[in-house]
């Protein structure tokens, strides 16, 4: 487990990190969020020893994170940062002996990761020869090649489309799956919304929110439920304790205005007007408890 406890960093008179404490556990995807300029990089870079922490502290499995530990990360920065001269594969497997693997291990992951992220028949071409897409894709193999022991990547679905952002998916969800601890920043709410297990929000160099996803739902929930019936739902602004919020056709979503269990008066009144399609609570989008927690 990964622990970063109370970890502050100032560049000259601007602090860019005050007290930033998280936990990243085995086998659990974290999605780390926070607008521009929040602290989400700076973070990493402490974690990974390229900066200097000025306060705090940066623990693997309770001891201080050294750099033999760190040799043992895999690190995908947000900035592409391979060779673009350089055969694919080639480079993947030389990234891969830097990091303390043999030569035969190296290629034999290399080719591997390259299969598994559908990158295989471009293993000799030139990095710069592939898209945008497939260079990220060789980016996330180079994270990887080393069988890393924690995975700390930055925004690695940039510039991915839909198919390739599956792919990877698949890649770390394998990996969080044989326990490795993830830590990912990315912009894009929905992807995280899908992988993560726990999610760290940064605002303004603090922690404003962390914890379980769905626990993290469960706070931020509302008293919002959404009704589907058969008809028309616009009878349920005339039921006496109800604000409804939105309301489209057979569709409504509304919240108690005061009475608690009005909810069940609503189901109860459109349960005797006819069919009842679906009831159910609001629960709150990922990017709904972002713009909240900041």
């Amino acid at each position: 487990m990964l622990t970063v406890t109370s970890v502050s960093r100032s560049f000259g008179d601007h602090q860019v990190l005050d007290g930033v404490s998280f936990e990243v556990r085995p086998g659990r995807m974290t999605g780390f969020l926070g607008a521009n300029g929040s602290g989400k990089t700076t973070t990493m870079r402490i974690v990974l020893g390229v900066l200097a922490a000025q306060g705090g502290s940066v623990a693997w499995h309770g001891s201080p994170v050294t750099g033999a530990v760190r040799q043992r990360f895999g690190y995908m920065p947000e900035e592409r940062g391979l060779y673009p001269k350089m055969a694919v594969a080639e480079q993947i497997a030389w990234l891969g002996q830097l990091h303390g693997l043999d030569k035969d291990t190296a290629r034999r992951n290399t080719e591997r990761l390259l299969d598994q992220l559908e990158l295989g028949h471009r293993a000799k071409d030139k990095l710069e020869e592939l898209s945008l897409g497939n260079q990220q894709r060789a980016q996330v193999a180079a994270a990887l090649v080393h069988d890393p022991v924690m995975l700390i990547l930055d925004e690695p679905f940039s510039g991915l489309d839909p198919i390739a952002v599956e792919t990877v998916l698949g890649v770390l969800r394998e990996r969080a799956a044989n326990g490795v601890p993830v830590l990912f920043s990315s912009h894009q709410l929905s992807v995280v919304e899908r992988l993560c297990d726990d999610v760290v929000i940064i605002s303004g160099g603090r922690i404003a929110v962390s914890g379980a996803r769905d626990e993290l739902r469960t706070r931020y929930g509302t008293t919002r439920f959404e009704l589907v019936v058969a008809s028309d739902a616009g009878w349920v602004r005339d039921v006496p304790g109800v604000r409804v919020v939105d309301v489209d056709g057979p569709r409504v979503v509304f919240e108690p205005d005061g009475d608690a269990g009005v909810d069940q008066v609503v189901l109860e009144a459109a349960l005797r007007r006819g069919p009842v399609r679906s009831f159910t609570p609001v629960v709150p989008t990922l990017g709904e408890i972002f713009m909240e927690a900041i």
